[in-house]
């Protein structure tokens, strides 16, 4: 089993990755997306890094602090949601490679959020 620090710090490296990818490369993203909108490419990505910042913080803590890990799981839940909440009714009229992609990040997060809820239940556990 991978421990919980262990997914959090994997958490903040892909999200980190992701921001920062988001941020350099934001017309390439819009353009793939099939928008023009760079600055809302380039928002998401300054939220994952500085999201990234919040997780990598905690998984490099000495003892888990389990109240700022729910708040951790909130977030990738929400994350999940609204990624839902804009593939379902495909809106913004992104191309199809948007909308994969969209799912793609949406596993993935949903994967963090599951195993760090294991994760929490494994030390309550103990």
């Amino acid at each position: 089993m991978i421990s919980l620090k262990n997914v959090l710090f994997i958490n903040a490296v892909s999200s980190g990755a992701t921001g920062i990818g988001l941020v350099v490369l934001a017309e390439t993203v819009a353009g793939l997306f099939g928008t023009t909108a760079t600055g809302a490419v380039m928002g998401v990505g300054i939220f994952l890094v500085v999201f990234a910042a919040g997780v990598l913080n905690e998984a490099l803590q000495r003892a888990t602090r389990i109240a700022n890990v729910y708040i951790i799981i909130a977030l990738d839940i929400l994350w999940v949601i609204g990624s839902i909440a804009i593939v379902l009714p495909q809106l913004f009229n992104l191309s199809a490679i948007g909308y994969i992609a969209i799912t793609a990040v949406a596993l993935w997060v949903a994967a963090m959020a599951y195993l760090q809820v294991k994760g929490v239940k494994q030390i309550a556990a103990v």
